[in-house]
């Protein structure tokens, strides 16, 4: 195949109104957070697929929902306990009927939901898939956006 000829596919579903799965890929969102400033490893966790494999904010992946469950619960228990996040959607394209790709970005705050980061300080990438008529979350990928100096 030559390059000349070669264009490549635009991967985006369009064969059903995603209306309600917009709305339940922002409630598993939204449980992150929650369960973010509330130490809720439970909830956490709950949106995440058996077989999920997320990596954090430093790089280390985590493959399993067990392994992930354990992680939250020492985060939240831990370093994170006394930290605060407001997620923002940025994007949420649908490859399939049921596969979804979402970024969310995350700003520092308060216990009160004051912003603390005027800028983003972290974007994640989710892979969402529709099974049984249920969003959840296959993968998660954390990166930190280096502060601007």
């Amino acid at each position: 195949m030559s390059t000349e000829t070669f264009q490549p596919p635009m991967v985006s579903d369009t064969t059903v109104d995603h209306a309600a799965d917009i709305a339940a890929i922002e409630q598993i969102i939204g449980n992150v957070e929650t369960a973010y400033n509330t130490n809720d490893a439970e909830l956490m966790t709950a949106d995440f697929t058996a077989n999920a494999a997320v990596v954090n904010a430093v790089g280390a992946l985590m493959t399993g929902r067990d392994a992930l469950l354990e992680a939250n619960r020492r985060g939240l228990a831990g370093f994170l306990k006394d930290q605060y996040v407001r997620y923002e959607i940025t994007d949420i394209t649908f490859l399939r009927p049921d596969v979804a790709l979402a970024h969310k970005v995350a700003r520092a705050t308060t216990p009160d939901g004051e912003l603390i980061d005027i800028d983003h300080a972290m974007i994640a990438l989710y892979v969402l898939v529709k099974e049984d008529g249920r969003w959840w979350t296959a993968a998660r990928q954390n990166t930190l956006i280096p502060k601007a100096e």
